[in-house]
């Protein structure tokens, strides 16, 4: 290989993940990666322990094309906007089971798509825990996100679902998503 993120004369694309702390960032990764391994999964398993990210955490995973995908550590917001101008897509995870998280998650997804680097990247944000018996519904997270706003002051394109990376609910979705989003260019 060429330098690190080159392969074939083009550039490997590179997904930013998102989101505040403990909003299922780790696992969402985790899960991607056992999806879109070559052989598939036939089952998840139990959702492997995770420890809240510190930093930056990279993960590979195969569409076929490879596509890195960057986790932040939800504490790094500061330092975020670095990150910005190598990002092919962005996935923006928002923990659906915490009402307590949801207005700081919008003023962070906010500030993410007003950033000039990342005014023309494809956005998905994900509402996370969709199976703990507490989480909001995809109506009352919109709501609440002031979904509708936002989206209609954006200059991304943006996309919503609901997923729970523990039981692997909406995955499958996330992939297919990246694939239309990061394919190559014809």
């Amino acid at each position: 290989e060429g330098g690190a993120g080159w392969r074939a004369g083009r550039p490997v694309p590179t997904c930013l993940l998102l989101g505040a702390a403990g909003g299922g960032k780790s696992l969402v990764t985790r899960r991607l990666r056992q999806l879109s391994a070559p052989a598939g999964p036939t089952e998840l398993g139990e959702p492997p322990a995770t420890l809240p990210t510190v930093g930056t955490d990279l993960t590979d995973l195969r569409l076929p094309r490879r596509v890195t995908v960057r986790e932040l550590g939800g504490c790094m917001g500061p330092v975020w906007p670095s990150y910005y101008g190598e990002c092919s897509a962005l996935l923006f995870v928002v923990d659906a089971a915490d009402p307590t998280q949801v207005s700081s998650s919008c003023v962070q997804l906010l500030s993410v798509l007003s950033a000039p680097p990342l005014a023309s990247v494809p956005v998905l944000v994900l509402f996370n825990k969709i199976d703990l018996p507490c989480y909001m519904s995809l109506a009352e997270m919109k709501s609440l996100f002031r979904m509708q706003d936002i989206v209609s002051c954006a200059t991304q394109p943006i996309t919503t679902l609901e997923i729970s990376a523990r039981d692997g609910t909406g995955l499958a979705d996330v992939l297919q998503w990246l694939r239309a989003t990061l394919r190559d260019p014809r």
